[in-house]
């Protein structure tokens, strides 16, 4: 049964929203939380139970937060209650790799050192971010676990929103926030370009012997990326990119022998290294939504755009998509715009498009420049990324733009700052 908070009842106007947002993983409730903090009313719709990923249990799964994701977490006021569970990221190392032959000497590194900012992002499990997420719409924000949006009615003065139990919400707007398959998108009749990838990721979390020290590592291998990721602590996560067939014959192996497999990927920079929590996987693929838009709809993060997991920007999109959408809807409803409007709309696909679109391209170029063991193409790769990281120019360029700090212009959120003074 909901809690009288989320009864749906706002400013004195029974099931009427200034926003309502179809998704509760991560974009759509910080989404909820940007426009709250400005004082608009707002559901999130969310199909999962609340407590479905709040647990305390250590499952492995975590994000790479860019330095702009982290400070629109702190503009928000979570940080502060996810600071000692994060564990920040000093260096970034890339290379290409061999399974037994070790990194390819000529690579790229990254040290947070060389750019002003000291840090060039964070390391944050999945749970604790929902958790503060969830913990923050308390109160703040209507939140509906455990329904579905299942259509949705636009017209001149609102959309009407139909739950699956039958409730229905008035709002100016809805946002897809329900990931690559977005039915909000499908219902706003908007369309989608992109391709399979032909791999699958594996992601599983371990403790090793040795320290990382904040170092986190990105080997290329002729069937797919190697991400290892440090994790509070002597642990580490990783997000490792194999051919479909091969990695469904590496999840059917228990943890020793998927660990067998790992380890002449892997190395032994950290020593001994031991699988702690469940292993995961899921299919890669890219989508791209051909509109960010649609009758009084707004799409972020993977409804917007589903990429590939290199360089660990999926969520920094999406939160990028979020600090720009709710810095348009606030600026448009102090104009006194209908923030539904198309007007209003494309000022957010205009913002945001644009970046979202190079970084999903350049990411699938690197994925397939990478994933093959071309010779030619081998010492041509082992070239550029020595070339780049002989420059310092270049490499701080490249440094700044996955800390998220090379955006023009950049939303406020992502300077740390809040949307009202």
């Amino acid at each position: 049964m909901d809690n009288p908070a989320q009864s749906g009842i706002v400013n004195g106007m029974e099931n009427h929203f200034d926003v309502v947002i179809a998704g509760g993983g991560l974009n759509g409730p910080t989404l909820a939380l940007a426009l709250a903090d400005a004082g608009l009313s707002v559901a999130v719709i969310d199909a999962r139970p609340a407590d479905s990923r709040a647990g305390d249990a250590f499952d492995g799964r975590a994000y790479a937060l860019a330095l702009a994701s982290q400070r629109l977490l702190a503009a928000l006021g979570l940080w502060p209650g996810l600071a000692d569970n994060a564990q920040p990221i000093n260096q970034v190392r890339a290379s290409q790799g061999r399974a037994g032959e070790g990194a390819d000497p000529f690579g790229l590194h990254f040290d947070s050192a060389e750019i002003e900012e000291g840090r060039l992002g964070y390391m944050l499990e999945d749970r604790f971010l929902y958790r503060a997420l969830l913990a923050g719409m308390r109160g703040r924000v209507t939140h509906l676990p455990g329904h579905a949006v299942t259509a949705h009615e636009a017209g001149p003065a609102g959309v009407t929103v139909t739950l699956d139990d039958g409730r229905r919400f008035t709002a100016c707007l809805l946002v897809g926030a329900d990931g690559r398959q977005s039915p909000t998108a499908r219902r706003a009749g908007i369309a989608r370009v992109g391709h399979d990838y032909g791999q699958v990721a594996l992601v599983a979390a371990f403790d090793h012997e040795l320290p990382h020290h904040g170092i986190a590592q990105q080997y290329f291998m002729a069937s797919g990326p190697l991400a290892i990721l440090p994790l509070p602590g002597n642990r580490s996560s990783i997000v490792w990119s194999e051919a479909r067939g091969s990695a469904q014959a590496i999840m059917a192996l228990d943890d020793d022998g998927f660990l067998e497999v790992l380890r002449p990927r892997f190395g032994d920079y950290l020593g001994r290294i031991r699988l702690t929590g469940p292993r995961f996987s899921y299919p890669l693929n890219l989508t791209l939504a051909q509109s960010y838009v649609g009758p009084r709809v707004a799409l972020v993060g993977d409804a917007a755009h589903g990429v590939h997991p290199i360089a660990g920007q999926g969520l920094n999109l999406g939160l990028r998509d979020v600090a720009a959408l709710a810095e348009v809807l606030v600026a448009a409803r102090r104009r006194g715009e209908d923030m539904g409007s198309h007007q209003v709309l494309r000022r957010y696909e205009a913002w945001r498009r644009p970046d979202a679109t190079t970084l999903a391209l350049g990411m699938d170029a690197v994925n397939a420049l990478f994933s093959n063991d071309n010779p030619v193409l081998r010492v041509a790769r082992s070239l550029g990324m020595g070339a780049v990281d002989a420059l310092a120019p270049v490499r701080r360029g490249f440094m700044r733009q996955a800390a998220g700090l090379s955006l023009d212009p950049m939303p406020r959120l992502l300077t740390g700052r809040r949307l009202v003074p």
